[in-house]
């Protein structure tokens, strides 16, 4: 049976874990995603005990009157919260967008960092934020520009026959990020020096510091519009919309967070040692993990010192050993 060029079937095969084993694994990412949670509304210059936390959610549940001041309830609905579901968003759409990715291309260094589908949005976004645009505005040329770079690099590696698919796949990443890279630079060189400038370098940084609940209308449903055919077209996907879902899905976290990198890379190896390759599991586990690896990234960034550091930074440091551990004992990939 010949396989189209453009849908990708993943293999049925029966996976390392039972079922037993896959729900367990998938109940026990979900309860420690929730206690993140818990510690991460907690934790703060504004300190919350669990006990604040949950008068808090018995009064909101009951209808009840707040027993917080208004000042801690400020702290949570306007300050914590918003931060929260920001930082679990990003992750789950980063760590969905590299599971996709992967498993799309065959290829497990595939992410978005590498395929330069961030350094492409990160372009758009720059452009917008240089032609002070507004946030939707921003999010729509964040797209355009990650859509733009894994277009360009598909193309580049279906026209050179003859080579390594993986090398030259791999290869036309790193030329394409530099290549907007490049881009990016030029337009800090172009930005005001006292306002576009400042907010472009810390908007690449990464940080979620500037995060309100405005931010979420925009996020979140993009996250959603992004995941939901991912879920849907588990066993025959076609290439355009996995691409499609996974690129909105990475601009949209670009759009919000800045660049935050080794997600996509990094968390689909660990969910895939756990469950194996097969897209029906590795999606939930990927998200599930992104979404708790991010928060607690997010939660010490902003309360390990007195400044809080570039998540972006923090990702980073914390992502390169892990994948050279991964790299170490993990077994090949079966991906058919």
């Amino acid at each position: 049976m010949t396989r189209s060029s453009t849908v990708f079937s993943p293999i049925r095969r029966r996976e390392p874990s039972s079922a037993f084993g896959y729900r367990a694994i998938v109940t026990g990412a979900a309860l420690a995603l929730l206690l993140i949670v818990v510690v991460a509304v907690a934790l703060g210059p504004y300190q919350l005990s669990a006990g604040d936390l949950f008068a808090f959610l018995v009064a909101k549940a009951t209808g009840a009157a707040s027993p917080l001041s208004p000042p801690t309830e400020t702290v949570i609905l306007q300050i914590r919260l918003p931060r929260v579901f920001a930082a679990t968003a990003v992750g789950a759409a980063l760590a969905a967008s590299g599971a996709a990715y992967q498993s799309l291309f065959r290829n497990p260094l595939v992410s978005p960092d590498i395929l330069g589908v961030s350094a492409g949005a990160a372009f758009g976004a720059v452009v917008g934020i240089f032609l002070s645009l507004p946030v939707l505005a921003i999010e729509a040329a964040s797209f355009a520009g990650g859509l733009a770079a894994v277009v360009i690099v598909y193309g580049i590696a279906t026209a050179i026959r003859g080579r390594d698919a993986v090398l030259v796949l791999v290869l036309a990443g790193v030329v394409i990020g530099a290549l907007f890279g490049a881009g990016v630079g030029l337009l800090k060189y172009l930005a005001d020096p006292y306002n576009q400038l400042p907010a472009i370098t810390f908007w690449l940084l990464g940080s979620l510091a500037a995060t309100n609940p405005g931010d979420l209308t925009s996020l979140l449903p993009a996250v959603a519009i992004g995941l939901v055919p991912l879920a849907l077209l588990r066993w025959r996907k076609l290439r355009i919309v996995v691409i499609a879902a996974a690129t909105l899905m990475t601009s949209a976290a670009v759009a919000a967070s800045g660049i935050i990198g080794w997600v996509g890379l990094v968390v689909p190896h660990l969910a895939r040692l756990t469950v194996g390759p097969a897209f029906t599991r590795l999606l939930p586990v990927s998200v599930l993990y992104g979404a708790g690896y991010l928060l607690a990234v997010d939660t010490v960034a902003r309360t390990l010192g007195t400044v809080e550091l570039p998540l972006g930074v923090l990702t980073a440091a914390l992502g390169t050993p892990v994948f050279l551990w991964l790299l170490a004992v993990g077994r090949r990939t079966a991906w058919s």
